[in-house]
């Protein structure tokens, strides 16, 4: 960002601090503010430059313009004024929204209707609002200006990630029937690891033992969940398992995923140009993957028919791969897992279909986000074989909730079984002999 256009603009005095004066409440005419702050915008709108010297230009003509008219205090003339850097500077109403760092998610579905995640709830904020539905489409413009990519009638619809890593979705008419939407998954500038998820209940440090040990002991591992409920970061908390050796390479729509081991490729799918050409996929970038000699091969999610081929990387040597899918729970995942290789166009049976994923996976872990917003691993499975031409798994760790507390936390407990024959031999075949306290 540039120069403020605050401090290009002589309103201040001394012991006015600009970021007192979002007390909206305390304005004697609200309204005042509000047509004060619609025209100077529309204004800017019109003009439609994207100059950064021209706009700043041209605002602070508009603003002197505008503030003759009206006898206003110089912390309300600093309102108005903030309120245009933010648009010259930053991204119009929404710029301290991305800069809070407690806020997670933000929602924008209309002028005054904008949503905002916060502690794992999604509530209504009422503080923000947008002037119409062009001024909108502006802030999504300067959102992903420095990207290179553009949204207008012709292309309506735009899937991003932005420089500082956050993950934008915006969508306008005519694919968006009530009008511009605009979805930003922040990026997290300080990683989650184990210790946060034990210290915030998200599982146990037996559940935590566990995943590691099959991560080091190169099982293939699918994370299912819904959405927003962490399968990011879990698998980025498992990829942290990793030795430092091995050569991985992830494969994103849009790259979340943070490793610091030091071997590690990481690929991005493209989307297509203006044209309709140029597209690279998350299968594309699978088979690709084949051919670079990985260790580990890790996909963000799998929607489609890249799960034949990260099956088959799994069942041809690459063992250790990971990979998250939305469902609601592990058998859900599995059944997920047969409806995509079946889009994949392989005139497979049914039965054939099953035991080739029976023969790749061999763990399935649920999160899951609760009704009090905290986010649970709800199911550790292992997959163990066949029952009735079904694919069998054992649970071997669970969260059963049992109630909901007066404030509205879930209350409720982990369980654990010792039935896991199957992976705790695997585990010690392979070398791991650090859960004996566990299951014996």
């Amino acid at each position: 960002m540039g120069k403020s256009f605050v401090d290009e603009f002589n309103v201040k005095e001394e012991n006015i601090n600009i970021g007192d004066v979002s007390d909206y409440d305390s304005f004697k005419d609200k309204k005042l503010l509000d047509e004060l702050r619609e025209k100077i915008i529309q204004n800017l709108i019109d003009k439609n430059t994207n100059n950064q010297i021209e706009l700043s230009s041209l605002a602070k003509k508009e603003v002197e313009s505008v503030l003759e008219e009206y006898d206003l205090s110089v912390i309300e003339r600093s309102y108005v004024n903030n309120l245009i850097d933010n648009e010259i500077n930053g991204y119009g109403p929404i710029t301290e929204l991305l800069e809070d760092p407690s806020i997670t998610e933000i929602m924008v579905n209309g002028t005054n209707d904008i949503y905002i995640e916060l502690d794992g709830k999604i509530i209504k904020d009422d503080s923000v609002s947008f002037i119409n539905q062009d001024h909108i489409i502006r802030t999504i413009q300067r959102l992903i200006q420095p990207i290179g990519r553009t949204i207008d009638t012709s292309n309506p619809m735009v899937d991003a990630r932005l420089l500082d890593g956050s993950r934008l979705n915006a969508i306008i008419p005519p694919l968006s029937l009530k009008g511009a939407v605009l979805t930003i998954r922040k990026f997290k500038k300080e990683l989650i690891d184990v210790e946060d998820f034990l210290r915030n209940g998200t599982m146990t440090p037996y559940m935590a033992r566990f995943i590691e040990a099959c991560v080091k002991s190169k099982m293939n591992i699918i994370v299912c969940g819904g959405t927003g409920s962490g399968k990011t970061t879990l698998l980025n908390i498992m990829s942290s398992f990793i030795g430092n050796s091995e050569r991985i390479i992830t494969i994103e729509d849009a790259a979340e995923l943070k490793l610091e081991q030091e071997h590690v490729i990481s690929l991005e799918t493209r989307s297509a140009n203006y044209e309709g050409s140029g597209e690279v996929n998350i299968r594309a970038l699978v088979i690709n993957s084949l051919r670079m000699r990985p260790d580990r091969i890790i996909v963000g999610e799998v929607r489609g028919k890249e799960a034949f081929d990260m099956l088959q990387a799994m069942n041809t040597g690459h063992e250790g791969s990971m990979t998250t899918l939305h469902a609601n729970s592990p058998i859900d995942a599995l059944n997920r897992l047969e409806t995509m290789v079946l889009m994949a166009g392989m005139e497979i049976p049914i039965k054939a279909i099953r035991e080739y994923i029976e023969n790749a996976i061999d763990i399935v872990i649920n999160i899951s986000r609760l009704s009090d917003g905290k986010r649970k691993i709800t199911s550790i499975c292992e997959v163990d074989g066949f029952s009735s031409d079904e694919i069998k798994l054992n649970e071997i760790f669970s969260f059963n909730q049992t109630g909901i507390a007066s404030d509205g936390e879930v209350i409720g407990e982990f369980n654990f079984t010792k039935s896991s024959n199957k992976t705790y031999q695997i585990l010690k075949s392979r070398g791991i002999d650090s859960l004996k306290d566990i299951f014996e």
